[in-house]
């Protein structure tokens, strides 16, 4: 009898972590976007305090969240696999990053150019004049930032989801090796990322290949 109280409660945690577990996997906070206050989701979930803590403790230990000291809660993955694909990658090799991402990119650019539908389209011109305007206003944060997501916009594109949640676990891991990039370097290869995305708009996927193929021939030189 007296075992009734911790299983009702276990199983509430459990149906909250499912309940933001289900809301980052659909995309209603994106990878890199910050989660709700804790006060916000308990009165998204209807659940108390303490729940909504445990909750987001346990997509923490999954590798779907990552907590930022002053500043808040963080989706780093999509699911439980890309989370813990996450915590591997985040001990790799720069270069090893670099290549794996060289592979993806290469064959998400032609996909992108096969697949992309005109709000891919505006997405990809908007993030492409983000990413130019912050390299000229010097703003290395903002800039990488605004190279991730473009990057991230082209694998989108080429609307293929298993891509995506693998590139999206490679996130951390990413923007780490692009940092080090650009800090060591200075380099924003604008002329290389016009061409990619131009390809890309204009549905030439010889053309997106071989940009993308180049780009990372810069990136690894």
């Amino acid at each position: 009898m007296t075992f009734g109280k911790p299983v009702r409660r276990a199983s509430l945690i459990s149906q909250v972590t499912d309940q933001l577990r289900d809301d980052i996997h659909n995309g209603n906070w994106a990878v890199g976007e910050k989660i709700p206050t804790e006060t916000a989701l308990c009165e998204l979930t209807g659940a108390g305090r303490n729940t909504v803590r445990e909750a987001v403790q346990a997509l923490v230990h999954a590798g779907m969240l990552e907590r930022r000291q002053g500043s808040g809660t963080y989706v780093i993955a999509t699911s439980d696999v890309g989370g813990t694909l996450g915590k591997y990658f985040s001990g790799a090799h720069e270069r090893d990053v670099t290549e794996l991402r060289q592979a993806l990119d290469v064959t998400a650019a032609a996909l992108a150019a096969r697949r992309r539908t005109p709000d891919d389209v505006n997405r990809l011109e908007e993030l492409s004049d983000e990413r130019y305007s912050r390299w000229t206003e010097s703003d290395t944060r903002a800039a990488i930032a605004a190279d991730i997501a473009l990057h991230r916009a082209v694998v989108e594109a080429s609307h293929n989801n298993v891509y995506l949640e693998f590139y999206d676990s490679l996130l951390p891991s990413i923007e780490q090796t692009v940092n080090l990039h650009v800090h060591a370097t200075g380099q924003g290869f604008h002329d290389e990322h016009s061409r990619l995305i131009a390809a890309v708009v204009e549905g030439d996927e010889l053309g997106a290949t071989e940009a993308a193929r180049d780009l990372f021939t810069e990136l690894l030189s």
